[in-house]
């Protein structure tokens, strides 16, 4: 049973495959340092970057950060070369398959320790961690961490809420299995549970 539905899902998925692969050509001109380097910096459409990627780096990529458009319906978000907004019935859907192939690539593109990174706001929250554990699993959830975005009030929400943080996601194995140093952890008031140490949330 999935995890998450949307309208044309089934061909979403589909069309993941059929991106087609783009061939990488330097410019110099606008190269910067050493071009013997692993570095690049790519400007294109990024779907057809994701699958330029894959013959070179598919399972080797440690670390992504994704800072996707959050589908506010201020027209912040291009689909199909036509703006989403607010009053189309379909936004969350379209959302939905714009991220779902983007995801579908990174995962290719991810090594077996690699951690991926998604920042996203309250709008798309709910639906990027169920498209997340479908693509990558509920087991390679490591946590939804708050990001403070503004230290001041909002004044432009109409029901008076001022919303001062966004999240980012993580998925991965990257966490699991890491050796810990214990020489920090004590445990001077016998707690049952072993050792511990305070931190600083």
């Amino acid at each position: 049973m999935p995890l998450l539905d949307w309208l044309n899902k089934n061909e979403a998925v589909r069309t993941v495959q059929k991106v087609p692969y783009r061939l990488l050509e330097a410019v110099p001109e606008l190269g910067a340092g050493d071009p013997n380097t692993e570095n690049m910096l790519i400007q294109g459409d990024n779907l057809e970057a994701l699958k330029a990627l894959l013959p070179l780096y598919a399972g080797k990529v440690k670390c992504i950060y994704i800072d996707p458009p959050y589908n506010t319906g201020n027209r912040d978000f291009i689909y199909n070369d036509r703006f989403v907004d607010k009053d189309d019935a379909y936004r969350h859907s379209k959302w939905l398959e714009f991220m779902n192939r983007r995801l579908v690539l990174a995962r290719e593109l991810l090594a077996e320790d690699g951690v991926i990174f998604v920042s996203i706001d309250d709008g798309e929250a709910c639906h990027l961690k169920l498209l997340m554990d479908s693509v990558f699993g509920v087991s390679q959830f490591i946590g939804q961490f708050v990001w403070k975005s503004r230290q001041n009030k909002d004044n432009r929400t109409k029901n008076g809420a001022s919303i001062d943080h966004e999240y980012v996601f993580a998925y991965g194995i990257m966490l699991r299995g890491v050796e810990r140093d214990h020489d920090q952890f004590k445990n001077p008031d016998n707690d049952l549970r072993g050792l511990w140490t305070s931190g600083n949330m």
